[in-house]
């Protein structure tokens, strides 16, 4: 008989946990975490256009009245307008938060090596 597979047991990520930064910010790692935030708030915006398009969607088809079955369609469509919406906002506040720690950690860094 084969001894049972042990599996290791993985770590899930979440961005920024793993990284301490050990010296101060310098222009190319400013410019970088600038770039990063704006793109950060592009696909906050891509959401939210994502959430209006299927909420659009939802009323076009609650307006529909020869097709019953399409109220189904259109409450599926208002719910998934809905999650689209809280899944963006929540992902550009974890990754806004993120962004200052680590900014705000090197900077402490950054001041600690002048004293």
């Amino acid at each position: 008989m084969k001894a049972p597979v042990k599996l290791k047991k993985m770590k899930l990520l979440r961005f920024g946990r793993d990284f301490k930064p050990d010296q101060e910010v310098i222009l190319r790692d400013y410019l970088a975490i600038e770039r990063t935030r704006l793109a950060n708030e592009r696909t906050l915006l891509s959401y939210i256009r994502s959430s209006l398009y299927l909420l659009l969607g939802s009323i076009a088809l609650f307006q529909i009245k020869n097709y019953p079955n399409f109220e189904y369609l259109a409450l599926a469509s208002l719910v998934f307008s809905i999650i689209f919406f809280v899944i963006g906002v929540y992902r550009f506040t974890l990754l806004k938060k993120s962004l200052k720690r680590l900014y705000y950690m090197t900077e402490a860094n950054g001041d600690n090596d002048d004293k």
